[in-house]
């Protein structure tokens, strides 16, 4: 059976923040379940594991571990998720920090960046006006790294909606929508590798 998930395509989910298990990656694990019920593997980086990411230094000549772990993973993915909390306006740095070690992707011949990949998007804030300009800075930052953001993108407000322990939310429409980011990239995943 292991044999047979390494065959199966991949979806990244990259979100969270530093501190403990997040609304932000409860979210993001709902729309990697709804890529998995597709058919999919999944892989996430929570905040946890952009935490041992350091700063992104394009001049280093060296990539630790971590860094190296999750490029390749990326490299290896059929379409990726990004979830963000509304920090002030925008995407977290921790996310910002994940999404820059990409640059090691630039000069990949066969996909360089997110290139032709779709690419979910999900943004929690405590408030509405954060969660749309962090949808709208994650879109511009897929179209430059050439990737595909998904007609659909969630945007959550905390403040009124609640995630459990268990997988779920205070708020089924919520649960719905991040489900329906999920099944995009999945759906959209075998038109950009054709």
């Amino acid at each position: 059976m292991e044999d047979e998930a390494k065959d199966m395509p991949l979806v990244v989910g990259i979100g969270g923040t530093i501190g403990g298990i997040s609304s932000t990656e409860r979210a993001l694990r709902i729309a990697l379940d709804a890529a998995a019920a597709e058919g999919f593997r999944t892989r996430m980086f929570g905040g946890a594991d952009m935490a041992r990411l350091p700063l992104y230094d394009p001049r280093a000549a060296t990539r630790t571990a971590e860094e190296e772990a999750f490029v390749a993973c990326v490299r290896r993915a059929s379409a990726v998720i990004i979830a963000s909390p509304g920090y002030h306006g925008s995407i977290s740095g921790v996310v910002k920090n994940a999404l820059d070690l990409l640059e090691e992707t630039a000069r990949d011949e066969g996909r360089p960046y997110l290139a032709d990949m779709p690419v979910g998007l999900i943004a929690t804030a405590y408030g509405w006006q954060a969660t749309g300009s962090t949808i709208a800075a994650l879109r511009s930052i897929v179209h430059a790294l050439r990737g595909w953001p998904t007609p659909f993108a969630a945007a959550i407000n905390t403040q009124l909606t609640r995630f459990d322990d268990e997988g779920g939310a205070s708020d089924q429409a919520v649960i719905d929508q991040l489900r329906l980011v999920g099944r995009q990239v999945a759906r959209f995943a075998p038109l950009a590798a054709a």
